[in-house]
């Protein structure tokens, strides 16, 4: 069996709380109940101030290997990645540029 990751983020800031992971073999697929039982990160939060996105396996695995952050657009509910500029010395520090899918 193989089960997609889930992304839980604050529905105001789209910041990601949570990613539960790709997952597959012998598992099991979750709730939204079970997970906000299981992650601090949701357990602490009013569930109404969280959404989240459930992906299919594999969705979008080039941009998460290929990526340097993440997020999600709130008003389209949309991931919206981060890479490093190519034309930048790898070791300064590069802020996120965020490019919507």
């Amino acid at each position: 069996m193989q089960i997609g990751r889930k992304i839980y983020y604050d529905n105001a800031t789209g910041n990601v709380l949570v990613d539960t992971g790709e997952r597959s073999g012998d598992v099991v697929e979750t709730t939204q109940a079970q997970d906000f039982a299981a992650f601090a990160a949701l357990a602490e939060r009013v569930p109404e101030t969280v959404g989240v996105i459930a992906l299919e396996y594999g969705e979008h695995a080039h941009d998460f290997a290929e990526c340097n952050g993440y997020r999600v657009d709130v008003k389209t509910g949309k991931l919206k990645f981060s890479y490093p500029d190519p034309n930048v010395d790898p070791v300064e520090p590069q802020e996120p540029q965020y490019i919507g899918l």
